[in-house]
């Protein structure tokens, strides 16, 4: 058994790296999670299963249990950072050292969250000085505010994961050279942007995701369960066949986590 700083077992994290993972999935807002859960693990799935708050992420740690292949992440999202009282954030004090993965965090300045940038950005910065460097991967929303977020990930030095990217190209090479990572999920497969993300993006800084029940795949929630065709479009992108698309993806999530 491999033991983190934290005393915690990483065992599932290390066996994780084998599979394929869905490194942002909402797993409790699918109609039935236990069985979504099931079905990502006949395919061979490992999955981060995100919270919005630390009651979402105490209610379903309760309900699934320990299960092999599963993390747990602990969120605190940025639409809801109006509602986090000085109780909500002490809690997600108490939380951080139980928990391996940190999401969904972040920033939104779209139409739906500008009117509360102010009070996010206090919210984020917490997060990101209770993350130590090494200690906890991100996975980080970042929709309207790119430029914001990549530059305080940046200047945390912490492990991050850009996820459901849909800022400036032109930023991506800021991002980058943060050390950050990019989580592509089915629904930005099919966007007019992909293609110059893609060009973009190098091989070895981008990992998957679903996003789902939110994100759609023709029409239909993203499922964790059908990540091997998520990989396959990706494969199409690269011009590479599903076995090296698998493994490039696999080398890319063991870089990823032992930076944390």
């Amino acid at each position: 058994m491999t033991v983190d700083s934290y005393g915690r077992d990483r065992e599932a994290v290390e066996v994780s790296t084998e599979r394929l993972i869905d490194t942002h999935c909402h797993v409790s807002a699918y109609i039935d999670p236990v069985a979504t859960l099931r079905e990502a693990d006949e395919a061979g799935v490992a999955i981060v299963a995100v919270t919005e708050d630390p009651e979402e992420y105490r209610r379903l740690r309760t309900r699934l249990g320990r299960r092999e292949h599963v993390e747990v992440a602990l969120g605190l999202h940025p639409l809801r950072a109006a509602s986090f009282g000085t109780n909500e954030l002490a809690r997600f004090f108490r939380l951080v050292p139980q928990a391996y993965w940190i999401g969904e965090v972040g920033l939104d300045y779209s139409r739906a969250g500008a009117a509360t940038a102010k009070v996010q950005q206090r919210v984020f910065d917490v997060v990101l000085t209770e993350a130590q460097p090494g200690r906890h991967p991100l996975t980080v929303h970042s929709r309207g505010a790119e430029k914001d977020v990549v530059r305080r990930l940046a200047d945390a030095g912490l492990p991050a994961i850009l996820h459901w990217y849909t800022g400036p190209v032109n930023l991506v090479e800021e991002a980058l050279q943060a050390g950050l990572y990019f989580s592509i999920n089915i629904a930005m497969v099919w966007s007019r942007k992909f293609p110059s993300l893609m060009s973009a993006i190098p091989r070895d800084r981008i990992l998957l995701e679903t996003d789902g029940p939110y994100a759609k795949d023709r029409g239909r929630p993203a499922q964790p369960g059908r990540l091997n065709e998520l990989a396959t479009a990706l494969g199409n992108s690269w011009e590479t066949d599903l076995v090296e698309t698998t493994n490039i993806l696999r080398a890319n999530q063991t870089r990823f986590l032992n930076r944390a």
